[in-house]
C-alpha cells in the first residue's frame, strides 16, 4: 500500500518540528569511525593486522612519534645484537711433543744436478736437442 499524498505531507510535517540533540553530530561521526575501524579489524591476514596497526598508532595521537622512535631503537639494537660476527681464535694449550725431524735429503736436487742441459748434447735416445 502506497502512502497517499496527504499522508506524506502530514509525516513531514510532524519531522519538520524534531531537531537531534545537542552533539548529536559529533556522537554518531566517532560511532561511525568506531564501527569502521571494527569492521576493518575484523579483516585476516597481513592487510588485517596492518590496518590494526596503524589504527593504533593513529589513536595515540602525538606520542606516536615517540613510540616509532623508540620501536626504531628497538630495532636496530636487536640487528646490531643478533648480526654475526667473524669468529673469535680461542688459543689452545700447547702441549711438548717428543718427536725428533729428520731432514730428508734432497734427491730430486741430486738427479737434476746429474743431468747435462747443454744446448749441444743430445738425450739418451738422441730424439731431443735443445
Amino acid at each position: 500500500m502506497k502512502p497517499t499524498v496527504e499522508e506524506i505531507g502530514t509525516l513531514l510535517a510532524l519531522k519538520r518540528h524534531e531537531r537531534p540533540e545537542d552533539g548529536y553530530f559529533d556522537g554518531f561521526l566517532r560511532e561511525f569511525h568506531q564501527r569502521l575501524r571494527a569492521e576493518e579489524a575484523q579483516q585476516k591476514g597481513l592487510a588485517g593486522w596492518w590496518r590494526k596497526t596503524s589504527a593504533w598508532f593513529s589513536d595515540l595521537g602525538a606520542s606516536k612519534w615517540a613510540y616509532a622512535g623508540g620501536l626504531a631503537y628497538a630495532t636496530i639494537v636487536v640487528l646490531v645484537m643478533t648480526f654475526p660476527r667473524g669468529q673469535e681464535v680461542i688459543p689452545t694449550a700447547t702441549t711438548p711433543v717428543n718427536h725428533e725431524v729428520r731432514s730428508l735429503e734432497p734427491a730430486a736436487v741430486e738427479q737434476l744436478d746429474a743431468l747435462d742441459l747443454r744446448p749441444s748434447t743430445k738425450g739418451r735416445t738422441g730424439e731431443q736437442e735443445f
